[in-house]
């Protein structure tokens, strides 16, 4: 068996990759199609520039020079404009539903097999943000940020080839106001990330408090504790619209220092043109050309740099969750685990010693047989280890020295599937899915026939009760089983 820890990557990028590489031949016409809406802008801008050039020459009424590039544009609005970026979007339709389905589904599957320990450390509310924010996150940047990304890269490559045809001034301006604004643009984003792994940190806690609260509103009701619990929250919501106002007051200074200095690149490109244009070295086109390139770019660069933000806001919500999630798996099962036979049933604890971390030992040699049949109980104080006796059988821990074997099988080295499947447990605290009575009762035997859990509930003297329910086998039993009796 495949070790579940060493299947997904514990960074980002190899993380989103591990989801995207089954489908390489749609990555690579999304890359295409995004790289050539790109080129709709500059294309654009030449054509106009054609055109103008070309007007002074279309005498008494003989259009036919303008006809080319005038169906050039028509072409372009549909090919580059139109045609590209809807098949983007058909892409985003098609697969990335499919994707963020199978990240939420990874993630369930490896938390379901983290410790008991890490669900004792981590509320489930908690968790489930954690996996939802990563989904979210990971959305974000495939849908929005990445073709956006390739969009605005193709355009100013484009709009570099072209400002060259005209001047090579405007080329090394635009080169240099790009490497200027992006380094600054970068340098300022930077400080965004910690500031919104902050923001996602606050608003998980706030979610795990949520939930804390909620999940236990009868004591709440019980001990009239509702004005507690509200200033209780005080503190997490405060820290919660602190570091949201950080970001997003944070988010405003950098943009109006990027729009300073598109205004900047504008008003050169501005007065440039009208010198050279009084020198003649500039048509009329090239005038249109230019500003129409100068005003592309600025918006592009305003856009594709709040994607930065965007990206920078979505990647430390996925590392924050990733960092949280990805712990490694303390309980693995070998890469040749067995399948357990259990012909008897006889359990064998030999020499076991046993402590929690950072714990005295809760059991030193500790070495027993319990014969297949026999029925033991098991009398101490609180704390005293009957649980975490049982929970060892379990292999919910690994026992710090000695062996636990179970028709002579070390439980090592089987598989914990196998083991779980040959235990029946009730457990001390009654816990229920918020699901129907027939699916709780069939829980432990999927494959289970309607008469087979109307028999097993008679056997546990509740077919009679749950016949009196107004839905009878299909009530929904609430969450963790609120709506039954206690009993």
């Amino acid at each position: 068996m495949v070790e579940r820890d060493k299947v997904l990557p514990k960074t980002l990028f190899p993380f989103i990759w591990h989801f995207l590489r089954d489908y390489k031949p749609v990555v690579v016409v999304f890359v295409l199609l995004a790289v050539a809406a790109g080129l709709w802008g500059p294309f654009n801008s030449v054509l106009i520039k054609y055109i103008i050039n070309l007007l002074p020459h279309a005498h008494d009424g003989d259009i036919s020079i303008l006809r080319l590039p005038a169906s050039l544009i028509v072409v372009n609005f549909i090919v580059f404009g139109n045609f590209t970026w809807r098949g983007v979007h058909y892409i985003d339709c098609k697969f990335v539903p499919i994707v963020i389905n199978s990240v939420t589904g990874k993630m369930m599957d490896y938390v379901l097999g983290k410790s008991h320990q890490f669900y004792q450390d981590n509320l489930s509310g908690k968790i489930s943000k954690q996996i939802t924010n990563l989904a979210d996150g990971i959305e974000i940047l495939i849908r929005r940020v990445a073709p956006n990304f390739l969009r605005g890269a193709s355009l100013l490559l484009a709009t570099f080839v072209a400002a060259y045809s005209v001047n090579s001034v405007f080329y090394f301006v635009l080169v240099i106001w790009f490497i200027f604004f992006a380094s600054a643009s970068i340098m300022m984003s930077r400080k965004l990330i910690s500031l919104s792994d902050a923001q996602a940190s606050a608003e998980s806690i706030v979610i795990s408090e949520l939930v804390d609260s909620l999940s236990n509103h009868s004591n709440v009701r019980i001990f009239s504790r509702k004005s507690y619990e509200n200033l209780r929250m005080v503190p997490f919501l405060g820290k919660q619209q602190k570091a949201y106002t950080a970001t997003y007051l944070y988010s405003l200074i950098m943009c109006s220092i990027q729009g300073l200095l598109i205004a900047i690149m504008m008003a050169f490109s501005a007065c440039f043109l009208v010198y050279l244009y009084g020198k003649n070295l500039v048509t009329i086109g090239d005038f249109a050309l230019i500003l129409g390139l100068s005003m592309e770019t600025g918006h592009m660069m305003w856009f594709t740099m709040s994607e930065v933000n965007e990206f920078n806001k979505a990647a430390g919500r996925c590392k924050q969750s990733l960092s949280s999630l990805m712990i490694p798996l303390e309980i693995l099962d070998k890469s040749n685990a067995a399948v357990l036979k259990c012909d008897r049933g006889q359990i064998t604890f030999n020499n076991v010693k046993f402590h929690y971390n950072g714990t005295e030992p809760l059991f030193q040699n500790k070495s027993i047989k319990i014969k297949a049949g026999q029925k033991v109980g098991l009398v101490g104080y609180s704390g005293g280890g009957k649980s975490t006796f049982v929970n060892l059988i379990l292999r919910i821990y690994d026992v710090t020295d000695g062996t636990i074997s179970i028709d002579g099988q070390d439980i090592r080295n089987v598989t914990q599937d196998s083991l779980h499947k040959n235990i029946g447990m009730i457990p001390q605290d009654p816990s229920l899915f918020h699901r129907t009575l027939i699916e709780n009762i069939r829980y432990g035997k999927t494959d289970a026939s309607d008469d087979e859990v109307i028999e097993a509930a008679k056997k546990a003297h509740a077919h009679e009760f749950i016949s009196k329910l107004p839905q009878g086998y299909e009530s929904l039993v609430g969450e963790r089983g609120v709506k039954l009796s206690g009993g």
